[in-house]
């Protein structure tokens, strides 16, 4: 026994409970040095429980976890971190208004309680966090000046300087683009060389075969599964995490020889954008795709009136048309999902009822202008159905409901104002396995019903499932377009890469 490994951490029977409901039943979990362990399962399955009681932010009823071979009945932020417990959020929690330096230097001035700050040292901190992780950066930048990705790699940084023996990283790849997420896994393949071990949050099952070893698959407070990576397929993670099929069917498309619903010419928004052309029929699926920065998202917030174009051409119906406002959207029939619900999509401190109804508020009033709380109840109870939410009073707010069914509520509110032309801006970022699945199930749905969608997103193999047609975007020009049955997914991969 003398040779056995000692984990990193290793929980043994935790249960945990919020207000008598029962959130985590007897889970057993650990992690060896040098491991990458995906944690998987939908959102409220008790993934972030698990997280927030391995670093100490939330105590446990009952049950032990060990760091480094130590026993707790209880833990503390501090007695996490001192074990080399790092947890790198979704927020990644960085100071916009330090330097690159200074945000990865934080965290350890502080554990070691220094009261003075020494910018000297703080860069050869920082400096040392970044040649351990292979990348370079300008260490004198304010981090409010860097991209996404860039936030997300001083976060890292910072809990590698700090003596991380785990990192645990909370949907490290929900908001970089795909070349961001190949450079990220390499990075948690070299703290796997280091003996440096990751426990890794995704709802990317490709990524969860890509770089992990061992895969812990959680579902209604209960771990399902425990076992190597090599034991499972994409198809095998979803039917664990979800306990049901979620294999998709690819979109079929039907062509009745329609003319398109919506045609753009030679559309160009200065910087942004030019010489973008194409057409969409009614019960069309169009997938637009590509980085971050290729045009794709000022395209579709031109076609909503928010961004409103230098030149081109647009038609509904075949008549040209001007849309410079989100108004002439509204006029036209023009749907727009954002791609942040949260900032851009959703009145998260209003009710469910509120938001179902803030599309179409107008329609709602009565000869006195007041809408009546009726109307709004009917409203919700309508939508909760359509879209297969759980049933909820609709004076709910929204922050209470999950990622999933938040993005449901975005739909319902442009779904009440009948649109015939929806475009969908990375409709499934950050919801779950079997809510992503439903989504998908809901555009075909409306296709069916003759709208014409239009789907940006930067995953290919969702592009490839429910589109019948994809143009890739690089730069600001379409460098690829066609039927996706007929384009290899490598290829559309292969063109998202390419520079023009």
């Amino acid at each position: 026994m003398g040779g056995e490994t000692v984990p990193v951490v290793e929980i043994r029977g935790i249960n945990k409970a919020f207000s008598g409901i029962r959130v985590l039943n007897d889970v057993d979990m650990r992690v060896d040095p040098g491991e990458i362990v995906c944690l998987c399962g939908e959102n409220g399955s008790g993934k972030s429980t698990i997280i927030k009681i391995i670093s100490g932010v939330y105590t446990f009823d009952t049950g032990t976890v060990c760091l480094q071979g130590k026993t707790y009945s209880k833990l503390s932020p501090a007695t996490s971190t001192d074990a080399g417990i790092q947890v790198v959020y979704q927020d990644f929690s960085v100071f916009a208004n330090l330097t690159v330096a200074e945000n990865i230097a934080f965290g350890y001035r502080v554990n070691k309680k220094q009261r003075f700050v020494n910018y000297k040292n703080d860069r050869q901190l920082a400096q040392q966090a970044l040649d351990k992780l292979g990348i370079s950066m300008d260490l004198d930048i304010d981090v409010g000046m860097l991209s996404v990705a860039e936030r997300q790699l001083v976060a890292i940084s910072r809990a590698v300087v700090q003596d991380a023996s785990l990192i645990i990283m909370d949907e490290p790849t929900t908001a970089i683009t795909q070349k961001e997420i190949e450079k990220l896994l390499d990075i948690m393949r070299g703290l796997k060389e280091q003996g440096i071990a990751v426990v890794f949050v995704s709802h990317k099952l490709e990524e969860v075969s890509a770089v992990c070893d061992r895969v812990v698959i959680m579902r209604n407070g209960d771990k399902v599964v425990d076992s190597p990576v090599s034991d499972f397929d994409t198809d095998k993670i979803a039917y664990y995490m979800t306990g049901v099929d979620v294999a998709e069917e690819p979109f079929v498309y039907e062509d009745t020889g329609a003319a398109p619903l919506i045609e753009v010419k030679d559309l160009t928004v200065k910087g942004k954008f030019e010489n973008v052309s194409f057409g969409v029929k009614p019960g069309e699926i169009l997938g637009i795709t590509g980085q971050l920065g290729s045009g794709r998202t000022e395209l579709a917030q031109d076609l909503f009136g928010l961004t409103p174009a230098d030149s081109g051409e647009i038609f509904i119906d075949g008549e040209k048309t001007r849309i410079n406002s989100i108004k002439d959207a509204l006029r036209h029939r023009i749907a727009y999902l954002p791609e942040d619900r949260l900032t851009e999509g959703l009145f998260l401190n209003r009710s469910l009822g509120e938001n179902f109804s803030a599309a179409i508020i107008d329609k709602l009033k009565g000869k006195t202008g007041i809408v009546k709380e009726k109307k709004i109840a009917a409203l919700s109870d309508h939508w909760m159905t359509q879209l297969k939410m759980s049933k909820k009073v609709y004076t709910t707010p929204a922050s209470n409901y999950s990622g999933g069914n938040q993005q449901r509520i975005v739909l319902g509110k442009w779904l009440a104002s009948e649109p015939r032309i929806f475009v969908l801006n990375c409709p499934t970022v950050g919801v779950d396995v079997k809510s992503k699945s439903e989504i998908h199930d809901i555009m075909k749905d409306l296709a069916g019903q003759g709208l014409a969608i239009i789907m940006i997103s930067d995953d290919v193999g969702e592009v490839m499932t429910t589109s019948n047609r994809v143009i890739v975007m690089t730069a600001g020009k379409v460098v690829l377009e066609g039927n996706t049955a007929e384009i290899p997914e490598s290829q559309i991969k292969e063109a998202i890469l390419q520079t023009v």
